[in-house]
């Protein structure tokens, strides 16, 4: 062994952990999550089906944006979290990977739809560094919005099957455990504010319009047990006209100049959710963290 893997060993060993980012593995059964999985609404649970399909790759390109720049990074503490954001978001890939297979059992067709999302990746992947971290900053902005939606809302969440609650507020924890980090290795590394917002108004319509595409085209391909279910559509597009409204101080947060992802506290909220994830639905990875083992 050389000194310089030597050296680079006691680095990596000698690196502190992250604090408040815990990577986990998730316990849940795609394949015993029903359908209409969301308040028995098509219209509510393909949206979130649409999201899903996204997530394999996205989470992907989140993880080669941030590793781009990587080297770049001083800040020791940043590193680790760097590792622990790795670690979630490659968890998350493979949960949601496993999520959109069950699917397949159906008469679901995501593979066109991901083919075409994987050429999507392709290109943008082909721009500079600076911008692909932009757009990750932009859609970390989007998922700690929705995961803060979600987790504040256990009414809605009630309306779920155990195996769905453990895959959607899992991710949603880990979300907003992790919402800062790519933002924080871009200002250590570019700093430039007016990209960033230019790249996050580019970045909403085209995830609007990407989500809106998706979702409908999972609609019409369900559409002879989704029109039935009059009562669940007009409640999934009231939740959604709900869900909109109240997220947009947020959401327009990100524009300001002194705008930072962890400006809000879900400490209590995260707190409450690993709590019943432990206790109510048995998930393992929450368990050693809400109760430690006790040693001698």
């Amino acid at each position: 062994m050389t000194i310089a893997q030597v050296t680079s060993e006691k680095t990596y060993l000698n690196r502190p952990k992250a604090i408040g980012i815990t990577v986990r593995k998730p316990s849940f059964n795609p394949k015993a999550i029903r359908r209409h999985f969301f308040a028995n609404s098509p219209v509510m649970s393909h949206l979130l089906t649409a999201l899903s399909s996204t997530f394999p790759i996205g989470e992907q390109f989140f993880v080669h944006s941030v590793r781009n720049v990587r080297d770049q990074v001083k800040n020791e503490k940043l590193q680790a979290q760097i590792a622990a954001f790795i670690g979630q978001e490659a968890m998350h890939s493979k949960a949601h990977a496993e999520f959109n297979d069950a699917w397949r059992r159906d008469d679901y067709q995501l593979d066109s739809f991901q083919a075409w999302l994987a050429r999507q990746d392709k290109f943008i992947r082909s721009t500079h560094p600076k911008l692909q971290l932009a757009v990750t900053c932009a859609f970390e902005h989007f998922t700690a919005l929705l995961g803060g939606y979600i987790l504040r809302h256990p009414e809605v969440l009630s309306t779920l099957d155990d195996d769905a609650i453990k895959l959607w507020v899992w991710h949603a924890i880990e979300e907003i455990e992790h919402r800062a980090v790519a933002f924080n290795v871009y200002q250590e590394v570019f700093a430039d504010d007016k990209v960033r917002r230019r790249v996050m108004r580019n970045v909403t319509t085209g995830f609007a319009s990407l989500t809106f595409y998706s979702a409908s085209r999972l609609f019409m391909q369900d559409w002879r047990k989704s029109l039935p279910k009059v009562s669940g559509n007009i409640y999934g597009f009231y939740l959604i006209a709900k869900m909109l409204v109240s997220l947009l101080p947020e959401y327009l947060s990100y524009y300001k100049a002194d705008f930072h992802p962890s400006e809000i506290d879900y400490s209590k909220l995260v707190g409450y959710w690993k709590e019943r994830l432990a206790d109510e639905y048995g998930m393992e990875s929450f368990q050693d963290e809400v109760h430690p083992p006790l040693y001698s």
